[in-house]
C-alpha cells in the first residue's frame, strides 16, 4: 500500500559568493495523511501564545522563548520527520552550474544529495514544496523534477513540485528554525560575543531533545531528527603535462 508523504524543504547559508564555508539544507516530511491534524496542532499552539506570526530563525526573540519550547517539544512527539545535509566546506563542491549566473548551482547540487539519499521510497510517493526564492524558480524546479527522473529511471517517487512562502506553511517555518540552528553553531557563531542569547537557548534545547550535536552528524538510523555530515574532498590538483 503506497503512502504520500510531504516535504518541506529550506536552506541556510547556500549561496556560493557569502561569507559563510558552511550551508545546512534540510526539509520537514509528514505523511499527507497527518497533515491537517498536525498543522492545527502548531496553529494551537502558536495561539496560546498569542502569537500566531510566523517563526523565523533569523527574527526569534527571548520574549517568545516558551512557545518556542513548546513547537519544538511537539515536533519531537508528533509523527513529523526531519533530515538534513550539512556541508561545512562547501567551497569543495564542484562548480557546476545549471547556467551560468546561477548563484544557487550548490543549492541544488546539494539538494539533490539530500532527495535521494536514505529516504524509503517502494510505492511512496513524495510532494516536495521548497521555500520561494527568486522569479527564476519555476524554471529550477522543472530541471530538478527532470534530473531526479533521470536518476530513478523515469520512475521517481517524486510526483509533484511547488514553490511556496515560509509566512504560509507551519511546517517549512520548522525546517527554517531547525537548519537556522545547525548553521549557526556549526560556524561558531554561539562562541562569539555578540552571539544571540534566544539563538543559543534554542540550539542548546534542540540538542537536548534530539539527544545530538547540531554541528555533527547523528546516527546513520536515526529517523526523527537527522543531521549528514558532508564532507567534500578538495578537487584534485591538475598534473602538468610530462615533457617526454
Amino acid at each position: 500500500m503506497s503512502t504520500t508523504y510531504n516535504i518541506y524543504i529550506d536552506e541556510s547559508c547556500h549561496l556560493q559568493d557569502d561569507d559563510s564555508e558552511v550551508m545546512c539544507i534540510g526539509y520537514t516530511k509528514i505523511n499527507q495523511d497527518d497533515y491537517f491534524n498536525v498543522k492545527q496542532a502548531i496553529k494551537e499552539i502558536k495561539l496560546k501564545h498569542k502569537s500566531p506570526t510566523e517563526i523565523k530563525w533569523n527574527k526569534l526573540s527571548m520574549s517568545r522563548w516558551e512557545m518556542y519550547k513548546d513547537l519544538i517539544d511537539y515536533f519531537f512527539e508528533s509523527t513529523i520527520e526531519f533530515r538534513s545535509v550539512l556541508v561545512k566546506n562547501k567551497q569543495n563542491l564542484d562548480q557546476i552550474r545549471y547556467n551560468r549566473e546561477d548563484q544557487n548551482s550548490y543549492y541544488y547540487k546539494t539538494l539533490k544529495v539530500l532527495l535521494n539519499n536514505k529516504l524509503p521510497h517502494g510505492d511512496n510517493e513524495y510532494r516536495v514544496y521548497l521555500d520561494f526564492k527568486d522569479t527564476r524558480g519555476k524554471t529550477r524546479l522543472l530541471l530538478l523534477e527532470k534530473e531526479l527522473n533521470a536518476f530513478h529511471n523515469e520512475n521517481s517517487p517524486f510526483k509533484y513540485f511547488q514553490h511556496i512562502h515560509s509566512d504560509e506553511n507551519e511546517f517549512l517555518q520548522f525546517t527554517d528554525l531547525f537548519i537556522g540552528a545547525i548553521c549557526y553553531k556549526a560556524r561558531k557563531k554561539h562562541l562569539k560575543e555578540d552571539a544571540s542569547p534566544i539563538r543559543a537557548k534554542v540550539i542548546n534545547y534542540i540538542e537536548e531533545c534530539s539527544g545530538y550535536l547540531l554541528d555533527d552528524a547523528t546516527e546513520p538510523l536515526e529517523t526523527k531528527f537527522f543531521i549528514d555530515d558532508w564532507v567534500i574532498k578538495a578537487p584534485s590538483p591538475i598534473k602538468p603535462l610530462s615533457n617526454e
